[in-house]
């Protein structure tokens, strides 16, 4: 082969691996910071209803079970969230905690494994504000009806009273539970510490719809744990 077209071709070649290159540099770089761990893993610990720390903007009051508290703090971390509402029912000593007759009949939030959020300074329409809400909302649903573990349920754009300028609604995988009950389990991300699950999750789901609000939340700060 004569030498001016072999060094043509070796040219061509560098040039097309150094394209190869630097798309593959760029797609690092778009890469989102918030990108998911590996893994999840099923919490089989004791659960309870404990305050959301002071750590994770929400309102007043808000509680959750405490297993997936870790992975609130990771979601905190990464996107610019305000929980508006926990678990929504009473505890031992009587107190109701959470809205009064918001949520559908058998809501995650009745287990204390679902939460609802807004944007930090967001108001009641889909602005710029709601970018990094609508960014979580993609992030826990690539594709709509197929949310990605541990989530069970993620109600955003496209589902009834969900959505920007309304709520993001994030419901986790767990074992099934009556209203106002803890379940056996719960599948959280790989994150944080706690007790890794000895056994595979079982194939039943809870019953009913997975969450739901009546009426628009109103955004908060955090005044305590």
């Amino acid at each position: 082969m004569p030498i001016d077209k072999l060094h043509g071709r070796r040219n061509a070649a560098r040039r097309v691996l150094a394209l190869i290159a630097t798309a593959a540099l760029l797609a690092c770089a778009a890469a989102p910071a918030s990108a998911t761990p590996t893994t999840t893993r099923f919490a089989y610990a004791t659960g309870e209803i404990v305050p959301i720390p002071a750590s994770i903007l929400h309102e007043e009051g808000d509680m959750v079970d405490r297993r997936i508290i870790p992975d609130l703090r990771w979601i905190a971390a990464r996107f610019p969230i305000v929980v508006t509402d926990g678990y929504s029912g009473p505890l031992p000593d009587g107190e109701h905690v959470g809205c009064n007759n918001c949520h559908v009949r058998n809501s995650d939030h009745y287990n204390g494994l679902a939460v609802d959020i807004v944007p930090l300074n967001g108001g009641g329409k889909c602005d710029e504000s709601w970018r990094g809400i609508t960014r979580l909302a993609h992030w826990a649903e690539p594709l709509q009806g197929h949310p990605r573990p541990p989530f069970r349920w993620v109600g955003y754009d496209g589902d009834a009273g969900h959505g920007c300028g309304h709520h993001l609604h994030l419901s986790w995988e767990h074992a099934t539970a009556p209203m106002f009950q803890l379940a056996e389990w719960v599948e959280v991300l790989a994150v944080g510490s706690g007790e890794v699950a000895p056994r595979p999750r079982p194939k039943s789901a809870p019953a009913g719809p997975p969450g739901g609000y009546a009426t628009a939340p109103t955004g908060g700060l955090p005044t305590g744990d």
